[in-house]
C-alpha cells in the first residue's frame, strides 16, 4: 500500500490494468489480492502486516520502507498502522479491524449470513520487531492494535533471523516475558533455528509460524527460513499453528523467475507434511504472503488471484481428507489460534 500505492478495496484485476508495465510487476508481480477477490475466495481474515527492512537489505531506491536504526523502524511501523486505520475509515463496509473474540465473532456470524458481502477481519501482525524501541512500549502497540509480533525478519537486536542465525539476546528475552504477559502472539516464522527453537521451550504464550514451509519439502535447502522438523515438531507439542507459503520459491528448492509455474499439489504436499508429522490436520493453515514480495508471476500454476487458493480443496480430498480436516486447513486452526490467543 506504501511502496506502491496499490488500493485493496478494488479488484486485482483493476489493479493489474493501473499497474500494467509499471515498477511495481516488475519489482513485486501482478497482485494476487482484491476486495472482490476476498469475497470470491471467502477471506474473512487476513493477518495483516507491520514490515520494515533493514538497510542491509534493501532492494533499491524503489523500496520506501527500509530503516536504518530503531526509531526509523519504530515510525515506519506507525506509518503503516495509520495506513491500516485509513483503509479502514474509507472502506468500512470492506474492512475492519480484528482486536479481539467480540471482533471475532462479529467478522464471522457477518460471513454467515449469506445475503450481503461481509468486511474482512485484519489482526495486525508485527514482522520484526526492532521497531520496538523498549519492551514498555509493548503497550502502545497493543493499544494500537498488534496482537502477533514476528521479533525477526533478517536478524534484530532481539534475535537471528532469515539469512542471520542467532540466538535470543537478553533483550529477546525480556522481549518474550513482556508479550507473554500482556498477551501477544508469538511468531515463529523469520526467527533463526536456535531462536525458535529456545523461544519454543521459553514462551509462555499462543505460538505460530505464520508463513513458513517445512525445510525437508524444499529439496536441498539448509535455509534457515523454513522449518527443521525439531520445530516442527516442538511448534505442534505446545499447539502451534503453520501457515504454508504458496510460493515456488519455497515449494521447489531451485526454482527461479522465468522457469515454470509449480503445480498447485505441491502446496497441498507441504500441508500433507505438517499433517503426517502431526497425525491430524489441527496445526497447519494458510499462509499466503501475498502481496509479500512476489505476486501472480511467482506463485503455483492454477493461481490467479486469492480466490484461487479453494482449488486446494479437492486436490486435499483426493489426498484422503476429510471435510472437517480441510474446514480446519482453510481457516478453522487459525480461528481456533484466534480465539484462544486474544483478549474479549
Amino acid at each position: 500500500m506504501l511502496t506502491f500505492g496499490r488500493d485493496y478495496s478494488l479488484s486485482a484485476q483493476e489493479t493489474r490494468q493501473r499497474e500494467e508495465g509499471s515498477l511495481t510487476v516488475q519489482k513485486n508481480d501482478d497482485t494476487l489480492l482484491g476486495w472482490p477477490e476476498f469475497q470470491v475466495g471467502r477471506v474473512a481474515i487476513v493477518f495483516a502486516t507491520l514490515f520494515a527492512a533493514p538497510a542491509r537489505a534493501s532492494e533499491g531506491d524503489w523500496d520506501s520502507q527500509v530503516y536504518q536504526n530503531m526509531e526509523q523502524a519504530h515510525q515506519f511501523y506507525k506509518n503503516q498502522v495509520n495506513a491500516y486505520a485509513r483503509l479502514f475509515d474509507l472502506h468500512p463496509d470492506k474492512f475492519t479491524p480484528l482486536r479481539s473474540t467480540r471482533d471475532l465473532s462479529a467478522v464471522m456470524d457477518a460471513w454467515q449470513r449469506a445475503e450481503s458481502p461481509a468486511p474482512t477481519g485484519l489482526v495486525t501482525l508485527m514482522e520484526g520487531a526492532d521497531g520496538i524501541r523498549s519492551i514498555d512500549e509493548l503497550d502502545e502497540w497493543w493499544e494500537l492494535g498488534v496482537r502477533i509480533i514476528g521479533p525477526a525478519w533478517k536478524s534484530t537486536r532481539y534475535c537471528g533471523g532469515t539469512g542471520e542465525p542467532g540466538p535470543l539476546t537478553a533483550e529477546g528475552r525480556s522481549l518474550l516475558a513482556g508479550m507473554a504477559e500482556r498477551g501477544f502472539g508469538l511468531d515463529i516464522s523469520h526467527m533463526a533455528w536456535e531462536s525458535a527453537l529456545e523461544a519454543l521451550d521459553r514462551y509462555e504464550g499462543a505460538l505460530i509460524a505464520s508463513h513458513a514451509n517445512p525445510l525437508k519439502m524444499v529439496g536441498n535447502s539448509t535455509s534457515n527460513r523454513f522449518l527443521s522438523d525439531e520445530i516442527i515438531d516442538k511448534l505442534i507439542e505446545r499447539g502451534g499453528v503453520v501457515g504454508i507459503v504458496p510460493f515456488n520459491r519455497f515449494l521447489d528448492h531451485g526454482w527461479k523467475r522465468g522457469d515454470a509455474r509449480s503445480p498447485l499439489d505441491r502446496i497441498v504436499a507441504h500441508m500433507d507434511y505438517i499433517c503426517q508429522r502431526a497425525g491430524d490436520a489441527l496445526h497447519v493453515g494458510i499462509g499466503s504472503d501475498f502481496d509479500g514480495g512476489f505476486g501472480l508471476q511467482r506463485v503455483p500454476d492454477g493461481l490467479d488471484t486469492v480466490a484461487d487458493l479453494q482449488k486446494l480443496v479437492p486436490l486435499l480430498a483426493a489426498r484422503g481428507y476429510t471435510e472437517d480436516d480441510i474446514h480446519a486447513i482453510f481457516g478453522a486452526n487459525w480461528k481456533n489460534y484466534l480465539q484462544k490467543s486474544l483478549p474479549a
